[in-house]
């Protein structure tokens, strides 16, 4: 009898650890584009500027009523590369996307096309649109460069194109593929950006005040060799990515934040403050070594791709390829395992999740695209096969260890412990009868729903 209530005990524990607030806002077979007329898509169709099976999202960004997909030319056939969906059309859950900021913007037969393959772009709190362009068609099949990756910026309130910044030669290297971007925005008119090199791992940062840019470089950029394996979906890849996942904390009282960061292939997690990367002359000096931080390890397959801080709770949200997963910790607490909480795992809607954000109104965004599936295999047109999963933060982190209210594990280990203690005393009293012990165990299981454990 105590060992099956131990037994339901544990099986309880276990089912604790889940939460799972998230829901499916959208979801997609095949990404689709609104055309003018359904006679120019199915002539951009039969020309091949338009592939179905060649578009899948990567990135995504909120902007008050809009929600932004980046799309980039991984194949040929990808008609517009930045796109966007109004969250106010609640019609359709598989909503055709409409290019931003126009269909000219995307059209590759332009002597300089303004987009070519941007993989993420960030919204800042002026409202400006900040997007990373690698400016390489084809990436899987025949690659072709339209010249160095760039940072263009554009005004939200109309759309128009405020500044493009083309990296200056140097910055970029044989290999480099900048797939991640951070903004900084506590100052409208000194805002920084911050762009990841997965591929030649460093970090190059941009001055909006000064209009230029400059490359960091350090070893916690490099990805672990005994980080590399990955299995998805049944695909088992190898992958020696660098610098991927970039997080900002809000402004500290220096007027800098903490930049987090790590390496795809990777489980370890990293942070140094934007003084030292603001800073042009210090941050290409050999000088700041000891500047960055290890904050520790996730543990044994927790590779981490995107990630995303909430200013305001504190919380950083993280993706989990290898486990599609979407996981949280609070900065405010050291970083262990038991600060740290699984948000949403699926199997089935939450393979490869690409893409975390955290919206003005304090909605989290999750991407999920079956990249390896993309790359290495098929996808099935018949299935869904791309989602954008949402929930408040306050949702998303309630009962686990994200939430402001979470009480302390030690706390709970030493209560539990006192009532198991007493369960030793009353096995060995001979008056304690099963009734006794089974009111216990009910009375310790309540213990634990009253706490916020994970």
């Amino acid at each position: 009898m105590m060992s099956a209530w131990f037994g339901l005990l544990l099986l309880w524990l276990v089912g604790a650890l889940a939460n799972d607030n998230l829901r499916v806002a959208f979801e997609w077979r095949e990404m689709d584009f609104k055309y003018e007329t359904a006679d120019q898509r199915w002539a951009a169709i039969e020309k091949g500027d338009f592939k179905p099976a060649n578009v899948i999202p990567f990135g995504l960004e909120v902007y008050k009523h809009r929600l932004f997909v980046t799309l980039p030319r991984w194949r040929a056939g990808v008609p517009a590369s930045l796109a966007y969906l109004d969250l106010n059309d609640t019609s359709t859950k598989m909503p055709a996307l409409k290019p931003y900021p126009s269909w000219e913007a995307h059209n590759l037969a332009e002597a300089e096309p303004e987009l070519i393959s941007p993989f993420r772009v960030r919204a800042d709190r002026c409202g400006r649109l900040w997007v990373l362009d690698l400016r390489i068609s084809g990436v899987l099949e025949k690659t072709k460069m339209y010249g160095a990756p760039q940072l263009l910026v554009y005004d939200l309130h109309n759309d128009d194109l405020l500044r493009r910044h083309t990296l200056p030669a140097g910055q970029f290297k044989q290999g480099s593929f900048l797939a991640n971007l951070a903004i900084e925005d506590g100052d409208c008119e000194n805002t920084y950006a911050y762009a990841g090199d997965l591929g030649s791992p460093g970090l190059v940062v941009y001055s909006w005040k000064d209009q230029e840019s400059w490359r960091v470089q350090h070893h916690y950029f490099h990805p672990d060799p005994m980080a590399g394996n990955f299995s998805v979906s049944g695909i088992e890849f190898q992958w020696d990515d660098g610098l991927y996942g970039l997080a900002l904390s809000k402004p500290l009282e220096t007027g800098f934040s903490t930049l987090y960061f790590h390496p795809l292939c990777s489980t370890m997690e990293f942070s140094v403050s934007t003084s030292v990367l603001r800073n042009k002359t210090l941050a290409t000096s050999p000088d700041i070594y000891r500047d960055f931080k290890v904050l520790g390890s996730r543990g044994p397959n927790t590779q981490a791709g995107a990630e995303f801080l909430d200013q305001e709770t504190g919380v950083l949200f993280y993706a989990l390829p290898n486990l599609n997963e979407v996981a949280c910790w609070r900065t405010s607490q050291n970083f262990t395992h038991s600060a740290q909480s699984r948000i949403f795992r699926n199997n089935d809607s939450m393979i490869f999740p690409s893409d975390v954000k955290v919206d003005q109104e304090k909605r989290l965004w999750v991407l999920s695209n079956q990249l390896p599936v993309f790359i290495y295999d098929e996808l099935y047109a018949g299935s869904i096969n791309f989602r954008i999963h949402t929930a408040s933060v306050k949702e998303a982190i309630e009962n686990t260890a994200c939430e402001s209210r979470t009480s302390p594990l030690p706390d709970i280990i030493n209560k539990l412990g006192d009532i198991l203690n007493t369960n030793v005393i009353l096995k060995s009293t001979s008056a304690a009868s099963p009734m006794s012990v089974s009111a216990l165990l009910m009375a310790t299981l309540g213990l634990l729903m009253s706490f916020r454990l994970f």
